[in-house]
């Protein structure tokens, strides 16, 4: 890359030790990325400086692309009691508090986040304002989950019954202009009265909310964790699987043999739930703790037949799910056999796509989204890198107070 290939004037330039592109299996030394308009726009090494450029040396680095969580919960504020905190809030307070939850996430370098249920379609108004305020991530939004009257998350809106009333509920979401449409297939644990393995919807009703959202453009994601549950969203023809646990009542069935192979065949996403981080008095609650190997072998017996695997956080629903837990996700996916690459496409590229902006996000490639991390270490043999930020770039913009002690743009 020569000064002459690129652009001048309003550029950043940013050198580093070493870059990890998205897509591939090793780090490349000594790389220069140049950002103009929030866009990467040549990446390579340079002979010159473009003309006019601010130049930000980041010395021993290592630059990535921003980190992409398919499955948040902005609403929620990773508290003891999200649900009834949320309750308490009307609609200006939430959405300050969702705004707040963002920056935070934006600040560990999720710099793009998938909001898989809110209340009054806040997150649509969250994503509006991202245009404008670059201390926001990018965000991809569902609006309130259609789900059941009374079943799961029920208390964020959205609770249909029958063929005619899925439709229309997807109807009215994709008037409004969501990214995507959530349906809550099964029961969940953040619900009382629903449960985990019981399904909320018939494969018809199912099938109905597909067939509207496609109709629409619109691809589908099902919280689905029971077998039943999991079985019908995927004959029903969603993009999208969350969690996957195969759940019981009491324990962790053992995923079936011809229902692994269904849904590694099929290509359908799957946001397995991962990411724990440290919080001074707050762990996975018991029940949870007591499946994590029985899920961890599910998970892994889906990644050993091909499923396409990203890590879905979940983020807001708890202590230790904070907005920016998909940093501590990175490391724990390599306990279900992906490699410290594999793990960080799953966090870039990959959710990218499983978010349906692969052609802008998840690189570090000429016309992607100036979307950038930079920290200490070499993230694909040490995943603990990413929690040594050194910058964020959200859009082609420096977030402010971010990695102390990293040098100001020189010109």
């Amino acid at each position: 890359m020569t000064p002459s290939a690129s652009p001048t004037g309003g550029a950043t330039v940013l050198r580093a030790a070493w870059s990890y592109d998205g897509t591939g299996g090793t780090l490349t030394p000594d790389p220069v990325l140049v950002l103009v308009g929030g866009v990467i726009a040549a990446v390579g090494r340079l002979d010159g400086v473009p003309e006019g450029a601010a130049v930000v040396d980041l010395g021993g680095a290592t630059l990535l692309p921003g980190l992409v969580d398919p499955h948040v919960h902005l609403a929620f504020d990773a508290s003891p009691d999200p649900v009834g905190h949320l309750a308490a809030r009307d609609a200006a307070a939430a959405l300050a508090a969702m705004a707040a939850a963002a920056r935070r996430a934006a600040r560990g370098g999720v710099t793009t986040v998938r909001d898989l249920g809110d209340r009054d379609h806040l997150s649509l108004t969250l994503r509006g304002a991202a245009a404008s305020d670059a201390s926001l991530p990018t965000i991809v939004a569902a609006g309130p989950p259609i789900t059941t009257p009374e079943g799961h998350c029920h208390y964020l809106g959205g609770g249909v019954s029958g063929v005619a009333a899925v439709r229309a509920a997807v109807r009215e979401r994709a008037e409004r202009g969501v990214d995507v449409i959530k349906i809550m297939a099964s029961g969940g644990q953040l619900t009382p009265g629903t449960r985990p393995e019981v399904s909320q919807f018939t494969l018809e009703e199912l099938r109905a909310a597909v067939e509207e959202a496609h109709r629409h453009g619109l691809p589908v994601t099902a919280h689905a964790h029971g077998a039943r549950p999991v079985a019908d969203a995927l004959a029903a023809g969603v993009d999208g699987l969350e969690h996957v646990t195969f759940m019981t009542s009491d324990g962790v069935d053992r995923a079936p043999d011809d229902l692994v192979t269904a849904i590694a065949k099929r290509g359908a996403a799957l946001g397995i739930t991962l990411g724990v981080a440290p919080v001074e008095g707050s762990a996975v609650p018991p029940a949870v703790a007591a499946r994590l190997p029985a899920l961890m072998a599910n998970a892994r017996r889906l990644y050993e037949a091909g499923a396409r695997i990203v890590a879905g956080t979940d983020a807001g629903i708890g202590p230790v799910k904070p907005p920016d837990v998909l940093r501590w996700a990175v490391g724990e996916l390599p306990a279900l056999g992906l490699s410290g690459a594999e793990a960080l496409r799953a966090a870039t590229s990959l959710a990218a796509e499983v978010c349906g902006l692969g052609d802008r996000k998840g690189r570090l490639a000429p016309g992607y989204d100036a979307d950038v991390l930079a920290v200490d270490g070499n993230p694909l043999e040490d995943p603990t890198a990413l929690h040594r930020i050194r910058a964020v770039y959200v859009r082609g913009h420096r977030l402010p107070g971010v990695g102390a002690g990293s040098p100001e743009p020189q010109r």
